[in-house]
């Protein structure tokens, strides 16, 4: 059979071709874009000295699993963290902005947010690398320690919690490890007894209830004296009880899924392998991508809770165990990912938030970390100890194998570098202190693009470096440095932290230089007699930290005590305050 020629058919036919042909060219290219954009690791270890690593030099403490990154990848020497303490460094961190600019310090000498119950946090309007690749169709996740706040104005509004701050998933501490976050074995008993106080509770105010109930309806025959009793025994109970908000192990040391308290106190050495497989859940969950992960260790800060599977394993006691512990969580996310196939497309960065704590001591054993060479350690706002850590990029097939780059880089740079590789903008409203760090770790560039970098304790600048353009010089110039304490010593054991101004610090005018390039332990200044460019170094440094004071816009110090301190109406409780005992890791084991 002969069908009559039909045009308005074959224009139909061919129109579909058409169609059917533009779906999958602009399909194929949509893919394409996604294939674009790289799954983003984030890994930050707490009070982590550069010493402390295979890569960096150690041959006594195992870290096969972080070594492996750099040997896999890029190795930065020298990395600098934006502030010396936690709060303000991770601040910059999130933000690519020095901490004077979002608020993060203060007028003295208190640098991190001291308690869950202080209304203080990093503020809302600024914009972290969470937000930027969130905008982009990222899912996003931090894992770990906050402490970038928690409340403003009551102890349930969760105004600072990370979902304000472009993280759609959150598990970990909201607060900070502090040395009662892991109790002695002695207080087994009481935590125990505390964490039955609340069925007491429920049991006896359930009675004083049934009792009044009975008396008014006269199917009782009581005593109000006995009624009257049982309210005044839990008034006194959560008066007494309520006096314990001076330890920081039942009001700070907690761990939250989201918005909700799932411990409390925490039990602080399960709390590592539990985040961990929080993490892996979440790449299982995004495997399709694209997502980043912020995993933010409680290792290795102290009290340095560590499994009974990995103490006693090391060389160096509780902290070395507690390292290569930290290591072998590495080794969990990295496998984790080499398994749902995500290695090829998964850039990984493993750093931490500033130097190790010297002054972390047990009696006369040290429980903090190893700065190597460099002088200073966490708390040391100018001397390298304090500011310099790892800097490790893996990303196979696009950054090269065994690289090592000596050149000044930051802990900023994390923010334009995530969004130049997710397509992001970076905030036009504000200053932008970190620099994209792509071309230079592809080996497009040889030259880091910061020339000059600041150094802050609190508001006080202590210290700023120049890399000239024309020169392999790097250089260091201290305008104020701590006083170690006792004579002799090389931190400050008297005070437990370096202060950053008072009677604990040297003005110095002259001010010190140094050449890190030669010196970078900071062993020798430099002077007039020494150095023939001593008067240009020192001018010229003086004239870009004068230009960058030109751009600081005052704003109000988050961390100054008039708020950083506790008030009991903030104060954290996962049930009816002040009975605040909960274990749903627990329960759900």
């Amino acid at each position: 059979r002969v069908f009559p020629y039909n045009p308005c058919l074959l224009f139909r036919r061919r129109w579909a071709s058409l169609s059917w042909m533009w779906l999958l060219l602009t399909a194929g290219q949509s893919q394409r874009a996604d294939d674009d954009k790289p799954n983003i690791v984030l890994i930050m270890a707490d009070d982590y000295g550069i010493g402390d690593l295979g890569c960096y030099g150690n041959d006594t403490i195992r870290t096969p699993n972080i070594d492996s990154l750099a040997r896999d990848g890029v190795q930065l020497t020298q990395n600098i963290a934006a502030a010396s303490l936690c709060s303000p460094s991770r601040a910059a961190f999130l933000t690519g902005r020095y901490p004077i600019r979002s608020g993060m310090v203060s007028d003295g000498n208190d640098r991190v947010i001291l308690s869950l119950g202080a209304p203080v946090g990093l503020p809302l309007n600024e914009t972290t690398f969470a937000h930027l690749v969130k905008e982009q169709g990222y899912s996003t996740a931090i894992i770990g320690k906050w402490h970038q706040g928690l409340n403003c104005n009551f102890r349930n509004d969760h105004c600072h919690h990370p979902s304000h701050y472009g993280f759609d998933y959150f598990y970990g501490m909201p607060y900070s490890l502090f040395d009662l976050c892991w109790p002695d074995p002695s207080r087994d008993a009481e935590l125990a007894i505390s964490g039955r106080l609340w069925v007491c509770v429920q049991l006896v105010a359930v009675a004083a209830l049934t009792l009044a109930l009975g008396k008014l309806s006269h199917m009782l025959c009581v005593p109000w004296d006995l009624i009257l009793f049982l309210v005044l025994f839990i008034l006194l109970l959560g008066y007494f009880w309520l006096n314990s908000y001076q330890s920081t192990l039942y009001w700070d040391c907690l761990l939250m899924r989201e918005q909700e308290i799932t411990e409390q106190p925490m039990k602080a050495e399960r709390a590592g392998s539990i985040m961990v497989k929080e993490a892996i859940s979440f790449l299982e969950r995004h495997r399709e991508g694209p997502f980043l992960l912020f995993y933010t260790f409680l290792h290795v800060h102290t009290p340095l809770p560590t499994t009974d599977d990995f103490i006693g394993t090391s060389k160096h006691g509780l902290y070395g165990d507690n390292v290569e512990e930290m290591d072998f969580y590495v080794g969990k996310l990295l496998a984790a990912i080499d398994d749902l196939g995500l290695r090829n497309h998964t850039l990984v960065y493993f750093t931490s938030d500033h130097g190790g704590h010297l002054e972390a001591r047990l009696g006369h054993a040290q429980v903090g970390g190893y700065n190597g060479i460099f002088k200073g350690g966490k708390g040391m706002a100018g001397w390298e100890g304090g500011i310099r850590v790892p800097g490790l990029f893996r990303w196979p097939g696009k950054l090269p194998t065994g690289n090592v780059i000596d050149e000044p880089t930051s802990l900023m740079d994390i923010l334009p570098t995530v969004a130049a590789l997710t397509g992001g903008i970076v905030p036009q409203d504000r200053v932008i202190d970190g620099r994209n760090l792509m071309p230079l770790l592809q080996g497009e560039v040889r030259r880091s693009e910061h020339e000059f970098l600041f150094h802050y304790c609190s508001r006080f600048l202590h210290a700023a470096r120049w890399r000239p353009k024309d020169s392999n010089a790097v250089w260091k110039v201290h305008y104020v440095t701590p006083i170690f304490q006792p004579p002799g010593a090389q931190a400050c054991y008297e005070t437990t932290y370096c202060q950053c101004i008072g009677d604990n610090v040297t003005y110095h005018d002259p001010p010190l230089l140094f050449d890190l390039s030669q010196d970078p332990s900071e062993s020798t200044p430099l002077t007039k007699d020494t150095e023939p460019l001593y008067d240009l170094v020192i001018h010229t440094v003086a004239d870009a930290v004068k230009e960058h004071r030109k751009t600081i816009t005052p704003v109000q110090p988050q961390l100054g005590p008039e708020r950083n301190r506790q008030f009991v109406w903030l104060m954290s409780c996962c049930r009816v305050f002040p009975f605040c005992f909960c274990d749903k890791e627990g329960e759900g084991s």
